[in-house]
């Protein structure tokens, strides 16, 4: 169980490397679905990135009260 743990939590660290660059590189301070996106199509085969893109994008609210709108 512990090798699928660190398995998840290294694939979870590469995107979210990858999707920060993507918002440096755009000259943006915060990570937006559109970069997260992104990166999973440029990290995951493209059968498995064809899956997680095809979720359905919109505003959602936060726990805290703040909108997450994905462009």
């Amino acid at each position: 169980m512990s090798i699928m743990n660190s398995f998840v939590n290294d694939i979870f660290e590469r995107i979210a490397a990858e999707a920060s660059d993507l918002a440096r590189y755009n000259k943006r301070s915060t990570i937006t679905i559109r970069e997260i996106q992104t990166a999973v199509r440029l990290f995951l085969p493209r059968e498995l990135a064809k899956h997680v893109s095809a979720w359905p994008v919109s505003s959602k609210a936060l726990p805290n009260g703040l909108i997450w709108k994905s462009f």
